[in-house]
């Protein structure tokens, strides 16, 4: 399978800056995958993504999207993404639909029409179809400026997949909503996903979104410091261990020595699992425990250690 989006060596420099914003990274996304740009302030996700979509000429490097040459098919490309910035775009005078509808007709998807009654079957089915999918189906015809940030949000989805693309590009898609919008906005996106097969390229700040990506890419300082699915990118940096503790802690760092397993000096002792299973570790401890934990790695942790490396570099 040939990957929907293929960046090879990219790199923009701004006039005056005394580095690159973006410094030779390069990555694949397959079909279909949920993917997550990561990293820092100032890291160059906004950049990589305003490129991929067009808004941002590179200033060397290869981009391919959906077998388009970015370069010189940039009008394709176009056609070809959608985007969703991290600050809204909506206008708020107008009604949700009225905003869905003239950047329909901007995509030349369809003539210009004054009114929803007017739009043809095709326009008006393809619109309460995602307004269904993502909750607005009640509200479609209300001010913007009545909604809710996270209504907001799902507006911009729906706007965003009305010319059906390939790729859909979400700078901090979450960014300022609340915990419970937050959650349901994944839902919808899991539900856009398995619906239309359209792939995600999404920038944010929340590491436990990313855990639900396919592939996620670290950048800092507009290199590539990490590459992989999130498994493989805890794997390379962060162990599982086992933290416990005894009543009779001589006895049990006793034993654990013993046993030629690697721990913590201060308790509860962190008893790295060196290719064991827990189970294993476990059964082999005879010292009565008061304390059992699994420490299974997250995205947040492994991303901490990078940024912890980057620094002392």
């Amino acid at each position: 399978m040939q990957p929907i989006i293929e960046v090879e060596n990219l790199v923009k420099c701004y006039r005056k800056a005394d580095r690159n914003a973006v410094d030779g990274i390069s990555f694949e996304v397959m079909p279909g995958e949920l993917f997550a740009l990561l990293g820092p302030n100032g890291a160059g996700k906004t950049t990589t993504i305003s490129i991929l979509t067009t808004t941002l000429s590179a200033t060397s490097g290869r981009v391919k999207i959906a077998g388009f040459d970015l370069d010189r098919e940039s009008g394709a490309v176009r056609q070809t993404v959608g985007i969703i910035f991290q600050n809204p775009s909506l206008d708020m005078n107008l009604t949700a639909e009225e905003n869905i509808r003239f950047h329909a007709i901007l995509y030349g998807l369809y003539p210009f029409r004054p009114a929803f009654g007017m739009m043809p079957k095709s326009y008006k089915d393809h619109v309460h179809s995602l307004a269904s999918i993502l909750g607005l189906d009640e509200d479609i015809f209300k001010p913007v400026r009545t909604f809710s940030g996270g209504m907001k949000r799902k507006l911009e989805i729906i706007r965003s997949l009305m010319h059906r693309p390939k790729v859909l590009f979400l700078d901090e898609p979450t960014a300022g909503l609340d915990p419970q919008s937050r959650i349901a906005l994944w839902q919808y996106l899991q539900q856009v996903r398995q619906e239309s097969k359209t792939t995600i390229c999404l920038t944010t700040h929340y590491l436990e979104e990313a855990e639900q990506a396919d592939r996620v890419c670290i950048i800092n300082r507009g290199k590539v410091v990490s590459y992989g699915t999130p498994d493989q990118v805890k794997a390379n940096l962060i162990d599982e261990y086992l933290l416990i503790d005894a009543d009779d802690r001589n006895r049990l760092s006793a034993e654990l020595k013993n046993l030629g397993l690697k721990f913590s000096d201060v308790p509860p002792f962190k008893v790295g699992l060196n290719g064991q299973s827990t189970h294993q570790i476990l059964k082999s401890i005879a010292t009565p425990l008061t304390v059992v934990q699994t420490h299974l790695p997250t995205l947040e942790d492994a991303y901490l250690a990078i940024m912890g490396q980057e620094d002392h570099e």
